[in-house]
Parts: structure tokens; sequence; C-alpha cells
């Protein structure tokens, strides 16, 4: 026999048998188990308890008593069969089921009736999010083919029908591309600055998600995301953004002649088409609804003491006014004291509370506004008369600097500048202090009380602007703005920022000052894609600069990007014939860019008509009064939305 073939001990000696059905507790405890039954040999002497049962390297096993969860009648579940609504996606996708059936009772399992209905009902948040609730859309609303066509459940529901229909008929997200662009730009670049006033962020944070099931609303959204997006990259025309306001406009315009419509969803989109309008003169040629949407805001009954939506878009859209006037030097159509300012000026130390204080200054500067826009141009017929006059406005001038002194002493610290430095003490070599303001609300707020003494400044009934009084008011806050402007890096108070810093850059003096209006007014312009160059031109020619306008380093570098062919700006209404028609169509600024002369001192001409009550209503040919029973309900409820 060989080497090889010679067997090892380890070959021969016999191998210890491996437990297989042993108990948990030997084996925790690293003994062979007998596998006795029921109790092993090793759990007896020691007096221990055998556990059995299957190891899964769980921390704990539990065989003997598992949970179960206790049986109740009030505990039932009902199975959603969502397949049909999936198929019905896809094109045929319905033909392969039949007629839907509907099932009368519930599954029962092991005894349980088993309905989630009861148990996850999702909870009540509609003191968090105070949107007006979705009411439906209007049949033959929308015919564009390959565009609408998760719209077309909507055309055909009756009234108040989304508020009891099942998730799976709304729209829960935004699945085209396209869209999706051109909402993510409303909200990031224009929402921003509709929302300057709303502590709530209606427009760029809530309206959004209630647009999903809201076409028109939808698609004037879009049409504002796609028309910034023209103006700030060449890549895109503007075709989209004037299909989605063609659709916009044609729903908007189909509603009205509803008189069960919902309000409150035409009233607010009328407001962001007026936005797009005022970043689009094109669109002013084809329809207007700056006159609407003021006429629709009445029409809810929104005011200054009104909530959610409803002051987002009354704050908005007086907001927009107000910019208009103070460039064209127009008195307020709508009276401020007919908007309902609770003009409370007992101090308030805490914060949160800045929007309020926003509003009355707001309501200041629009009495400032109608103040110097009613300035006398004649004298009066005799000596006595203009010594009266002289008087009565001093004494009007007093309460309105009152107002404005009130407001700064009364405001919460948080309203008031964190930090201030001087041009010396700050890193950017701006000929401006730095002032340091934290909320977006707090920055438009200081604008328009400092932009409300710089117009006090000027329209002294008695003392000349050029008085050392009248004059050191002038230039501290015409400084105070620009400081806060040429340091601020949210885009989203830009459009209050610009009609600031044009009112005060009209005092600055010094070359370097001037340069560097200049050069922010063209930041804000290339940031913005808004046709503000003519701010510059009207700049130069007050400061007596030369017939050439010299333009500044920074103007000529970006003149090749953002050519200022149009004049509109956001937030300050395109440039209009005066009168123009009483519906409040407007016409586009002459042909070589520059602004025709509009009467000054007059009311808004685009808004002396904006009234349903007015015989030269807008909307002519579409407003249908809404019908009785609605009108105290939708008021109400808008009130509150």
């Amino acid at each position: 026999m060989s080497e090889t073939d010679a067997p090892t001990v380890e070959s021969t000696a016999a191998k210890p048998k491996r437990v297989r059905t042993g108990c948990l507790t030997c084996r925790e405890r690293h003994l062979k188990c007998d596998e006795a039954l029921p109790h092993c040999q090793n759990c007896r002497k020691s007096n221990r308890l055998c556990k059995r049962g299957i190891r899964l390297n769980f921390i704990d096993t539990t065989v003997q008593a598992p949970p179960v969860v206790p049986t109740s009648h009030d505990w039932n579940v009902s199975f959603l069969d969502e397949s049909r609504d999936i198929a019905s996606e896809y094109k045929g996708g319905l033909s392969k089921y039949g007629a839907p059936e509907v099932q009368a009772t519930a599954q029962a399992m092991n005894g349980l009736a088993l309905d989630f209905s009861t148990t996850s009902a999702p909870p009540d948040l509609s003191h968090q999010q105070p949107l007006p609730p979705i009411q439906g859309m209007l049949p033959d609303m929308f015919h564009d083919d390959g565009q609408n066509i998760m719209y077309e459940h909507a055309q055909q529901v009756p009234a108040r029908m989304f508020q009891t229909a099942s998730p799976s008929k709304n729209r829960e997200f935004l699945n085209n591309q396209e869209e999706v662009l051109f909402m993510q730009v409303f909200v990031e670049e224009v929402g921003v600055w509709m929302d300057s006033m709303d502590p709530q962020k209606h427009f760029s944070r809530l309206l959004p998600f209630h647009a999903l099931n809201e076409p028109m609303l939808l698609h004037a959204f879009l049409a504002c995301g796609a028309r910034h997006l023209s103006l700030v990259n060449p890549r895109y025309t503007e075709e989209k953004a004037l299909h989605y306001y063609d659709t916009a406009t044609r729903g908007l315009l189909d509603s009205l002649q509803n008189p069960n419509r919902d309000t409150v969803i035409c009233a607010t989109t009328a407001v962001i088409l007026n936005v797009y309008e005022i970043m689009c003169e094109k669109a002013l040629q084809r329809m207007n609804h700056i006159a609407g949407a003021r006429a629709l805001i009445k029409d809810c009954g929104w005011n200054a003491r009104s909530t959610g939506i409803g002051a987002a878009s009354f704050w908005l859209n007086i907001g927009m006014e107000l910019l208009s006037c103070l460039h064209f030097n127009w008195k307020i159509a709508w009276d401020p004291d007919e908007w309902g300012v609770e003009l409370d000026f007992s101090r308030e130390t805490d914060a949160g509370r800045e929007e309020a204080w926003a509003h009355r200054i707001v309501y200041i500067v629009a009495k400032i506004c109608n103040f110097r826009a009613s300035a006398p141009r004649k004298p009066a017929g005799s000596p006595r008369d203009e010594q009266l006059r002289t008087q009565k406005r001093f004494s009007e001038w007093h309460k309105l600097k009152g107002l404005c002194d009130s407001w700064n002493e009364c405001i919460p610290r948080t309203m008031h500048p964190m930090a201030y430095l001087y041009p010396f003490q700050t890193s950017s070599q701006s000929a401006f202090p730095e002032v340091w303001l934290i909320k977006r609300t707090t920055i438009v707020a200081r604008l328009f009380y400092h932009t409300a003494l710089c117009l006090l400044a000027q329209t002294h009934p008695t003392l000349s602007r050029e008085t050392d009084d009248m004059r050191e008011l002038l230039v501290r806050n015409s400084q105070l703005i620009c400081g806060i402007v040429a340091h601020v890096k949210d885009r989203g108070v830009a459009s209050v920022a610009l009609r600031s810093l044009a009112i005060a850059a009209e005092c600055l003096s010094s070359r370097r000052e001037q340069e560097e209006v200049l050069n922010i007014i063209d930041k804000i312009r290339i940031e913005t894609g808004w046709r503000v160059g003519f701010i510059n031109t009207e700049l130069k020619k007050h400061w007596g600069w030369q017939d050439d306008m010299l333009a500044s380093p920074a103007s000529m570098q970006f003149q090749g990007a953002v050519q200022p062919q149009t004049t509109t700006i956001p937030m300050s209404l395109p440039p209009a014939p005066a009168p123009p028609p009483s519906s409040g169509s407007v016409s586009s600024s002459t042909s070589n860019g520059s602004r025709p002369r509009l009467p000054s001192g007059i009311l808004n001409p685009m808004l002396t008509a904006a009234d349903f009550s007015l015989p030269q209503h807008p909307y002519q040919n579409y407003y249908v009064p809404v019908a009785p029973n609605l009108t105290n309900a939708q008021g109400n409820w808008a009130f509150n939305a």
C-alpha cells in the first residue's frame, strides 16, 4: 500500500453530530442541546426556560405571545382601484375595460371590516393656507389641440364639483418640461417682487399649487414666466408667452360671461395678466387687463382690510398704480382714504408685523403722491384766495410729514437698519453708505419711507427745495435710498428700488454718484431683462449732461445685451396717450424708444373707469354681473380667503 493510500487520523476520526433542532436557550449559552422535548436536559438541570423557535438574528424573539391587532368594528379597510384612471392616460387604454362597476359592500378579511377612509382623514389646514376653494372651470374654455388634454374633465364638470372629486381626478403636479421651466422662472424671478408685501407669499408659494387645477390661472403664471425668460435669454422668444397669455385671456373672458363663475379665480387671473402686460407692451395692443384687474378687485369687495389672496391682489394692484403715478405725477385713481387702512400707530415692538407697517407707508406715499399731483399750476384769483390755498396746503404738508415721522417712530425694531457703514468704511468702493436691512418687506417699506420724505422736500408750499432745511432733507434721504439699493442683493425689491432710485438720483450733483446710479440701473436691467434704459436717458437730461449722452462704462458694456426699445418696467404702468380710452387700453411708446410726454396732475387715466358700475367699464361685451345668489357667499368667502 502506497503512502498516499494510508488513511490519516483526521479522515478516520468520527465527526461530532451537528445539532439541528436545539433550543434557543442552549444556543445563547453556547451549549450542545440534546434536542429533548418539551425541555432539553440542559434547561431542566439549570431550571431555565427552554425557548423554541427559529432565530433570525433578531435581538429579541417572542414566540409564545405574538402581537395581535385588536379587533374593532370602527376600523375598516377599503381597496381603491386606480387601474382605470391609469389606463385612461394611454391611448386606447380604456377600451380594455368594460363598464365601471360600483362596489356596494366592503371587503372582509378574518372577520375585520377594513376601511382606511375613516382613519386617514387629512387635517384641516384652511387656517394655514387661506386659498380660495376650487370651484371648477367653465365648459368650452380651452380648445387648443394637444395642450389641454389633462383639463378635458374639468371643462365638463359643473361648478364646485372639484371639492368632492376624488384626488385621482385632479392634477397633482406639472409633468411637462416646458411648463416646469416657465413656472420655475415665475416663482423665482417674477413672484418674488409680486409678494414683496405679502406675508403668506401667495403668488410665489401658494397659488402655483392651486393653479394645477385652474387652467386659466396656470396659463397666466406660465405667460409671465415665459415672458421673463424671453427678456433675459435671447434663446427664448415671446411666442410661447403670447400663447399662454392668449389662452389665459380667452379663459378669463369666457368666465366673465358666466354669472355663476368663481369671482376670486377671475380676479386673481386678471391681476397676474396685468403683471404680464407691464412686462410686455405688445400684449397691450391686443387686450388690456390693467383696468380690468382693478374692476374685478372692486367687484370682489377686496380692500386694505381683506385677508389672504384678496389682500395680496389688492396691495399688488395698488403698488403697481402707485409707482406709475409717482413716475407720471398722476393722482391715485382709488382714493387712499377709501382703502380702509388701519392707522393705529401705537408702538408695536414685536416682530412679524412688518407687512402691516409696509401697507401703512404705501398709504402715506399715496397721500403724498396725490398732494404733489394737486399742486396749483396757476395763481388763485386774488391774493386772499392764494393765501388761503397756501395755508391749506401748508397744513396738509405738515400732517403728511407728521405721518411719516410717526410711522418711523412706531415701527418694530426689525424694520430699522441692522447696520450702517459710511462710504469710506465699505469694501465695495461705493459712493453711498451701506444700509443693511434684513427682511425684503422691510427693504420695500424703508424705500417707500425715504421716497416719501424726498417728495415732501420737493413739495413744501412755502419753502423752496433749495433752502437749507429742504435741501438737507432731500439729500439725506436720497443718499439713504441710493445706499440701500447699491448694496441690496435681493432682486425681489428691484421694482420699488428703480422708482425710488430715479426720484433720489435727481438731486445728485457728484459725477461719481451719478455714474454709480447709472451702473446700478444697468445691472438691474441685465439681471431682470426689464426695459429701463429710458431712466438713464431721463436722468442724464435732468443732470444736464451733454447732448452726446455719454454713457457710463457699465452702460456701454450692457447695451449689446438688452436693447432699451420699450419703456415698461414691473410695477410701473407703460406709457399711454392721455387720456386713453375709458376701457383702459393703452398704446406703445414712440418708435424711437423715447417716452411720450403725458399730462401730470390728473387721475390715473388708465384706471379712471375701472369700475363695473360705470357705463364704460372694462371687458365690454364680456362682463356679466355675478348671480345674486352667489354675490354674498363668494364675497364673504373671498374676504376671508
